[in-house]
């Protein structure tokens, strides 16, 4: 049983508290989203790459077995001659023979809109050339900004889709008010990265692919995991605590018996998306980044937002049904 006095975390008590510091994170970030939208041609919240506003895509073969190191210089060597946020990586090590042409490695080079025997693309040629033993261009394509359009709509679609699934959920196994505020604490966590990545691309260039969306599921799922844990357990002692204690007292014991949990769970997946981040590859770092302010995020938002919002309206249905008792009599 519960002990009520051992309470280490009030979130009821200081409700204005976690107000507050929710308005805080996200004020800048949509701030930033505002600003991008008015100034960037794409008209979009952050800066995007070629994924969603078209590009081109430049394939070399190599007799060398690629490295981490020589994709950083490359990228370093094309951002000198202006090419702008370069994606590399290989597509293919050690899979074709030296028998079959000599190549043991294709580097794939995506970015902006170039024109194929234009000064800049002969200029990645040759640094490709200096970096690579027997580096020879094999392919050159560009993708149009239509088929990145129709990316961004399926993206958006596929996020539709996933919050109305989790509404129907959430409704069905708890109730409606507990969804709208599981929702919310999803568009205070989605915001939160989103307003993030906005002031990276203002300051730092930093542009979204089609990894990025990924890692917004993947917050999402994290992130209602967590809150149903902790919706869970309120909803469990309802049924034990309800004649004893109010439903504020009740989130604050609820919320102080799952909190350890959850920080160790999130903990955990943190310190593994660290090390990823920190020794895995650059191509995937903003995909890894992204991932770590939503757990982080997901947890406080888990814990202190969506309690509190459950918290606000059960308050309110009281107060409501106060009011209405005596006019009754």
């Amino acid at each position: 049983m519960f002990d009520i006095g051992k309470k280490t975390v009030h979130v009821v008590k200081y409700r204005i508290l976690w107000m507050c510091l929710s308005a805080l994170l996200l004020l800048p970030g949509i701030g930033a989203m505002i600003y991008s939208t008015i100034t960037y041609p794409t008209h979009t919240p952050v800066k995007v790459g070629i994924d969603y506003t078209g590009g081109t895509i430049l394939q070399y073969g190599t007799s060398d077995n690629v490295s981490t190191k020589q994709i950083a210089k490359t990228r370093e060597a094309l951002e000198k001659i202006g090419v702008d946020n370069p994606y590399i990586q290989v597509l293919r090590e050690n899979a074709v023979t030296k028998a079959d042409n000599g190549i043991n490695s294709i580097v794939s080079i995506r970015t902006h809109f170039i024109k194929e025997g234009s000064d800049l693309s002969r200029n990645i040629t040759d640094i490709m050339k200096d970096n690579y033993k027997n580096s020879s261009l094999l392919q050159f394509t560009s993708v149009g900004a239509t088929l990145g359009k129709e990316l961004l709509n399926k993206s958006m679609i596929a996020l539709g889709l996933a919050i109305i699934a989790m509404i129907a959920y959430i409704s069905f196994r708890f109730k409606l008010e507990y969804a709208i505020a599981a929702i919310l604490g999803l568009v205070h966590d989605i915001l939160f990265v989103i307003g993030v990545f906005s002031l990276l691309g203002i300051f730092c260039n930093v542009q979204i692919d089609n990894l990025f969306m990924t890692a917004i599921l993947t917050i999402l799922g994290f992130s209602i995991n967590d809150t149903i844990v902790t919706f869970d357990r309120i909803r469990e002692n309802l049924r034990y605590y309800s004649k004893k204690m109010s439903f504020g007292e009740i989130v604050d014991a609820s919320v102080n018996q799952t909190i350890a949990r959850s920080i160790n769970t999130s903990l955990t997946t943190f310190l593994t998306l660290l090390a990823l981040y920190l020794f895995g590859g650059s191509t995937t770092k903003d995909f890894v980044f992204a991932i770590m302010l939503g757990v982080v995020v997901g947890t406080y938002s888990s814990i202190f937002f969506c309690s509190m919002l459950v918290d606000f309206w059960e308050e309110k249905k009281a107060n409501k049904k106060a009011k209405e008792q005596p006019q009754e009599a």
